[in-house]
């Protein structure tokens, strides 16, 4: 089995950009990789330096089959990078796996990638495999399927991003015609309806909640794993769509995760624990508020002496 080509999307974080190289070469499906990296441009002056910087790194990555680079000749933004960058590759190659800049995977990662693209390829219910697994309280089962699509680590076919759908409106329409919001916001546990309103709206340019909803409206699955197999570095306050926040934080996978065909169906029990952690996510308790506050000002306190 020829393994799928990984993209990896960068823009301005050298220190992130490298761990995320680091652990992916510990896989060793990289050595038989190809990837494509696609370097957004600087939105502004200020951004030239660090992104010159990732550019210069890029160039002397070793370790995968082969290393394609696009370097963004203007700043498309991460949403218009991904959009654009998947559809190229996926509608070339057949298939794609997908990471950013933020994203520690598991050495085991890249295996599980490839098993469920190529045990699920002809089943049109499924629409992606996912790497990373929420930090919920409750055991889940070692693979299971959850309604719609997710993007911290995740893999796709040609006939699967052919459902993506980038217009917000035409996507909240359906939402709100089929009276499907409170459950596509996890029994009313996580504003996503929210997020896609001010997607359309200009307030941010999510391109997950377009495919979360694009997935979710046609009734597609997503494969995911028991413990998983990304690690979040975002929240440490250096991303531009992400502040401080831990609560993604988890224990990457030290152990392969056993694949072997399920059915193709959501998992009640993994669902209500989504939708329990969802709840923490957007009401998190006071305490945790008040140290990711403390956290903020002592990043910003730093990166006022950095600039100075």
């Amino acid at each position: 089995m020829i393994p799928a080509p990984i993209l990896l999307f960068t823009y301005n974080r050298l220190p992130h950009t490298r761990n995320t190289i680091n652990a992916l070469l510990q896989n060793k499906a990289a050595a038989q990789s190809d990837i494509y990296i696609f370097s957004d441009g600087p939105a502004h002056a200020a951004m030239i330096d660090s992104v010159k910087h990732v550019r210069n790194y890029l160039k002397t990555i070793k370790g995968f089959k082969n290393i394609y680079i696009k370097e963004r000749t203007k700043n498309y933004g991460l949403g218009n990078n991904i959009i654009e960058g998947v559809s190229e590759i996926v509608n070339s190659r057949g298939r794609v796996i997908v990471v950013e800049d933020d994203l520690i995977s598991s050495p085991y990662f890249l295996d599980f990638m490839n098993d469920g693209l190529h045990t699920y390829q002809d089943d049109e219910q499924v629409i992606s495999i996912h790497g990373y697994t929420y930090p919920v309280k409750q055991k889940l089962p070692e693979t299971f399927f959850i309604k719609g699509a997710d993007c911290l680590g995740w893999a796709t076919w040609k006939r699967g991003w052919k459902d993506f759908e980038p217009d917000g409106a035409i996507l909240l329409k359906k939402l709100n015609e089929s009276n499907l919001t409170y459950e596509f916001d996890f029994k009313g546990n996580y504003p996503f309806t929210q997020m896609l309103k001010d997607q359309i709206n200009g307030k941010n340019t999510s391109w997950a909640v377009r495919w979360y909803a694009s997935a979710f409206l046609k009734e597609k699955y997503t494969l995911y794993p028991g413990k998983s197999l990304i690690y979040h570095t975002g929240g440490d306050g250096s991303g531009t769509n992400t502040g401080l926040d831990s609560l993604l934080d988890v224990r990457l996978a030290e152990t392969p995760v056993q694949l072997k065909k399920i059915n193709i169906a959501q998992n009640a029990d993994a669902y209500n624990a989504f939708a329990e952690f969802y709840k923490k996510l957007a009401n998190p308790p006071f305490l945790y508020k008040v140290k990711r506050k403390f956290k903020q000002y002592i990043h910003n306190r730093h990166r006022s002496i950095d600039r100075s």
